[in-house]
């Protein structure tokens, strides 16, 4: 079934099966090493458990088959990142949590809950202090800067940008980011001369899910002359476990990259 609240797992879970890279790495920061038994093929972080432990296919694309073999007492799922119909499938058979996260006050609550459902409640509650300590010394320091309009661009032919209802688009307002297109809804397709009417200031490529180079700034750049195009780092952006302990100091250097011009 997938569970309407934290306290509906009867034991601590010792067949943790994730099928959501950020709250892979999650899993690791709380000490879950054995409890986890399978993840993705994209949860690159930690690199020994990307080499090492078993995986059920993409995000997207899950075994369901693979995932009923390993007989899991808990997955960890999320509404963006997994297919409905896949995740409801596997919730005919084993307990589910479906994480939703779109800014980082969802974040936390997702920190919170995925550490009670592991019975992590200390070590998930420790963490959530210590982002929300670093983020605050980055909120305080961009409050007395004007933002800067910009836009975010996560794909490639076509051009797909972000809406203001996503993660990243609250992301980029914690780093001093205005977001031209926060009036649109997810992601939506965007046009060349659209980023160029828009009077944006700064275009970020994102390193996913869309792999941008420095070839697809220099091209982009010929088209735009009078905006800063920069490459940076998705996950900072776009990943809203544990990885938030590193965004913080990220967004001070990208800012101070952006000032510099």
């Amino acid at each position: 079934m997938i569970l309407p609240s934290t306290d509906q797992l009867s034991s601590k879970p010792v067949r943790i099966v994730s099928l959501v890279p950020s709250q892979t790495e999650l899993l690791h920061y709380l000490g879950l090493e054995t409890e986890t038994i399978a993840i993705t093929k994209f949860c690159i972080h930690p690199i020994e458990w990307f080499r090492n432990k078993t995986r059920i296919g993409g995000t997207k694309s899950v075994d369901i088959e693979k995932i009923i073999s390993l007989k899991p007492d808990l997955i960890i799922a999320n509404k963006e990142e997994n297919v409905k119909d896949q995740v409801e499938m596997l919730a005919e058979n084993f307990p589910v949590w479906v994480t939703d996260v779109n800014n980082i006050s969802d974040a936390y609550q997702m920190i919170h809950d995925i550490g009670a459902l592991t019975r992590k409640e200390n070590e998930s509650a420790k963490l959530i202090d210590i982002i929300k300590f670093k983020f605050h010394s980055v909120i305080q320091s961009f409050s007395t800067n004007k933002s800067i309009p910009a836009s975010y661009l996560i794909w490639k032919d076509p051009y797909m940008t972000i809406g203001g209802d996503s993660f990243i688009s609250n992301m980029m307002e914690t780093a001093g980011l205005n977001n031209v297109f926060k009036d649109q809804a997810r992601y939506p397709e965007v046009t060349v001369s659209q980023l160029e009417a828009v009077n944006c200031d700064l275009v970020l490529l994102s390193s996913e899910p869309y792999p941008f180079k420095q070839k697809h700034v220099d091209e982009l750049q010929e088209q735009l002359p009078g905006i800063k195009i920069m490459l940076v780092d998705g996950e900072m952006f776009s990943w809203y476990g544990s990885r938030l302990l590193f965004a913080p100091e990220y967004f001070m250097e990208l800012h101070q990259r952006i000032l510099m011009g």
